[in-house]
């Protein structure tokens, strides 16, 4: 299993909206979120940083099958004018935090 913890930033006076769609999340995009293997994801927000924490198999499967998912591709439009979220483009995903400890 892999631990994949990422940051986004909403984008100022969008916080509530934000929570408001996090909360009534399209059943299509929780199940695509389940098929693209990714299970345990959180986001969490400081003021305006969110910090995203995930586990997966597979995030190479993960990534190439959320970059060819439609509905992926409209939670991602849909989501576009709320947060600023910088991808890189080998796997067209935030940049991944690097762990620095992990306790069971």
């Amino acid at each position: 299993m892999q631990r994949i913890a990422f940051l986004m930033k909403l984008k100022p006076g969008n916080e509530a909206e934000y929570l408001r769609r996090h909360a009534e999340i399209w059943p299509e995009m929780a199940a695509t979120l389940k098929q693209a293997g990714i299970r345990n994801y959180n986001i969490f927000r400081n003021d305006l940083q969110l910090f995203a924490y995930l586990e997966v198999e597979d995030f190479k499967y993960m990534t190439e099958y959320l970059a060819q998912d439609p509905t992926a591709a409209r939670w991602e439009e849909s989501m576009k004018d709320l947060i600023e979220r910088e991808v890189e483009p080998e796997h067209n995903f935030p940049a991944l935090l690097p762990q620095m400890f992990h306790l069971d």
